[in-house]
C-alpha cells in the first residue's frame, strides 16, 4: 500500500515525496481513513510506531477550505505529557502545513518558559499542542479560547495519566464543546486509559499495532562486564573504536550524566547532559542538534528519555542499569526502530550483575556476553 491510496491530498503527498516518506507504517494506514472520515479513533501503539503522522496528515486536510474564525480559537488541540514531545509534534506539523493551498498555524506550548511570549503567539493559531499545565493557564489568562475545539488528540495518553495530569485533563475535557472528534493514541491500554477511552470516545476506530517481545527483535545487545572504574574508560574506548556519529547515553542521575558527558569531552568527544535542570531553551537546542546529526553523543537520565524520538538512532548505551526491566525496555527502544537495526550496549558493574540477570529473564532474551579489551 501506499500513501496515494489513503485519500491524501497532492499537496501532502508532494510533501511526503520531499520528505523521503516511501510507504505508510501499518499505524497509518488505518488512523489516516479513520480520521479523514472524521471518525473517534483509539490507537494503540508504542512510540517510533509513526502514529504523529498518522494524526497530522488527515487533521490538517480536514482543516482545508475552513471558514474563518475567532481570534485565539483554536480548531485542533493536541495534548501532550512532556515539553520535549510537544516540540516535536509541533515540528511534524509545520513540515506539513508548509506546501498547504489554505495558510494555518502551529503553535506548541508548555511550561517551564515565560507565559508571556506564548501568549502573544496565540494569535490566529489553528492547531495548539500543549502539555495540560500550561494550557489551562493559558485559557485562565483568557489567552486562548476551546469553544471551537474540531479535533481533540490525546497523544500518549497513557504517560499523562501517569504523569499524574489526570485532573488536569479532565478540566480541559469539562470547557471542550461537546461536538467534536476525539483521538486517543497510547503505547498501552491501562486501566485509566480504558476509562479515558470510555468518558470521551464515541464508537471509535479501534486500531492495534502489536508489540512483538517489545520489538527487541531488530535490536543487537550485547553487554560488557566491567568493574565500575573502568566503565569511562571502556565507553570513551566504544565511541571511538566502533566510530560512533550518534549515540544515546543512559545515566542513573543528572549529577552522573554531566560527569559522563564532561569527561567525555575532556576525551575529544563531542557529548552533552540533558536532564531536568537544563532549562527549556537548552534542551529544545541539544534535542534538535542531536536529532540531526550536529551532536554525536547525548546523556540523558530516564526523565528525560520519552522525549527523545528518532526514527534511525543507531546506538544506545547503558552506563549504569535502570531499576525497572520495563525502563530498560523503553530505553533500549530508542534505537531499533522505524525497520532499522540498532545496537544496545550494556555496562555492567559486579554489583549490577544479578539485576541485569532479573532484567533479561523478564525479556526472556538472553543478552551477547562480550570480551572485554585487554587494555581494561
Amino acid at each position: 500500500m501506499s500513501f496515494n491510496s489513503l485519500g491524501l491530498s497532492e499537496s501532502i503527498l508532494h510533501t511526503l515525496k520531499l520528505q523521503g516518506f516511501k510507504t505508510p507504517y501499518p499505524v497509518q494506514k488505518e488512523a489516516i481513513p479513520a480520521v479523514l472520515k472524521k471518525a473517534d479513533v483509539l490507537g494503540i501503539a508504542k512510540t517510533g510506531t509513526g502514529k504523529t503522522a498518522g494524526y497530522v496528515l488527515p487533521v490538517l486536510m480536514n482543516l482545508q477550505g475552513r471558514t474563518s474564525k475567532k481570534n485565539r480559537h483554536i480548531d485542533v488541540l493536541v495534548l501532550v505529557p512532556t515539553r520535549e514531545l510537544a516540540v516535536q509534534v509541533n515540528d511534524v506539523f509545520k513540515i506539513f502545513e508548509e506546501n498547504l493551498p489554505q495558510q494555518l498555524k502551529t503553535l506548541a506550548v508548555f511550561g517551564g518558559v515565560s507565559v508571556n511570549p506564548q501568549m502573544k503567539s496565540l494569535q490566529n493559531v489553528n492547531m495548539l499542542v500543549a502539555t495540560p499545565g500550561r494550557l489551562l493557564e493559558l485559557v485562565k489568562l483568557n489567552a486562548v479560547s476551546l469553544s471551537e475545539i474540531q479535533t481533540l488528540v490525546l497523544d500518549e495518553a497513557d504517560k499523562m495519566l501517569n504523569a499524574g495530569f489526570k485532573k488536569e485533563m479532565d478540566r480541559i475535557i469539562e470547557i471542550l464543546p461537546m461536538e467534536r472528534q476525539n483521538l486517543l493514541f497510547s503505547a498501552t491500554l491501562t486501566e485509566d486509559v480504558r476509562n479515558m477511552n470510555n468518558l470521551i470516545l464515541h464508537n471509535p476506530v479501534v486500531i492495534k499495532i502489536e508489540a512483538d517481545e517489545d520489538d527487541i527483535d531488530l535490536i543487537n545487545q550485547i553487554a560488557y562486564f566491567i568493574s565500575e572504574d573502568k566503565k569511562g574508560p571502556l565507553l570513551r574506548h566504544l565511541i571511538k573504536s566502533k566510530e560512533m556519529t550518534q549515540v544515546l547515553i543512559f545515566a542513573s542521575s543528572v549529577a552522573r550524566a554531566d560527569r559522563v558527558a564532561d569527561k567525555l569531552r575532556k576525551n575529544d568527544i563531542d557529548a552533552r547532559s540533558i536532564h531536568r535542570k537544563k532549562t527549556q531553551g537548552v534542551r529544545t537546542d541539544l534535542l534538535t542538534k542531536f536529532k540531526y546529526g550536529k551532536l554525536q553523543v547525548l546523556v540523558t537520565t530516564d526523565l528525560l528519555s520519552r522525549g527523545i524520538d528518532i526514527d534511525s538512532l543507531p546506538y544506545v548505551i547503558n552506563y549504569e542499569l535502570p531499576r525497572s526491566p520495563k525502563t530498560f525496555i523503553h530505553r533500549i527502544g530508542r534505537t531499533g526502530r522505524a525497520e532499522t537495526m540498532g545496537e544496545a550496549i550494556s555496562l555492567v558493574s559486579p554489583a549490577e550483575e544479578h539485576h541485569f540477570r532479573v532484567i533479561e529473564k523478564k525479556m526472556k532474551k538472553r543478552v551477547k556476553r562480550m570480551d572485554v579489551p585487554k587494555q581494561f
